[in-house]
């Protein structure tokens, strides 16, 4: 099933895929430029959904804010629109029960480790998809929740990236390389399987 919402207390626009028998919650983080209408989050989400996951997409900016090119990298203020719809959800019978895991991409992955920090309520699990989670600056010593982070084997600078980032890590993280992907995850079988590591990560946790 697939509805749209909006998420308090700015109204921001999102879609909601629940499968019939959710198992746990995964509230997606965008990346800079992106939206909720990602091409790239919809085919992740749609097929989490067939394994249980129920997705929540939103934007993180009103139109106004994203006309303002500084707002796509302003990862606190990012960071707290997350924490938004994390407060958000237990207004929602049908998620008020389920463990929650965040998803970020590119820039929304930092967006999304800095809410993991902040959250009002436990976070199950990470997911970066070819993020910076660099960007997550001190944060990323104090996350808790288990992280995964996804890097596509041609992304070489982000691939850099990640490591340096892992390396500060101090919760339980993993670095898993697609071989042959590049930023995008646009060569064939590359979203397929950022979808069965990510899958595998949340339902893993999320037991």
């Amino acid at each position: 099933m697939r509805s749209d919402v909006l998420i308090p207390p700015h109204d921001l626009p999102g879609v909601l895929y629940l499968p019939p028998h959710p198992v746990a919650l995964v509230i997606f983080a965008h990346g800079s430029g992106s939206s909720r209408l990602s091409p790239r989050n919809i085919f992740v989400a749609e097929k989490l959904v067939d394994r249980g996951l129920a997705c929540l997409l939103f934007d993180l900016l009103t139109a106004d804010e994203s006309e303002d090119r500084r707002n796509v990298f302003d990862i606190p203020l990012l960071a707290e629109r997350v924490c938004d719809a994390l407060r958000w959800v237990p207004s929602q019978e049908q998620l008020v029960h389920l463990p929650i895991g965040l998803f970020g991409a590119s820039t929304g992955a930092a967006a999304a480790l800095v809410a993991a920090c902040d959250a009002p309520m436990k976070i199950a699990a990470v997911v970066s998809r070819g993020g910076r989670p660099d960007l997550a600056r001190d944060a990323l010593r104090r996350v808790k929740a288990p992280s995964l982070l996804i890097v596509g084997g041609w992304d070489d600078d982000v691939l850099a990236l990640n490591r340096d980032s892992l390396a500060k890590m101090q919760c339980e993280a993993r670095l898993e390389i697609v071989p042959g992907a590049t930023h995008l995850f646009e060569e064939r079988g590359a979203l397929e399987e950022v979808v069965t590591l990510a899958g595998a990560w949340f339902l893993h946790h999320a037991s």
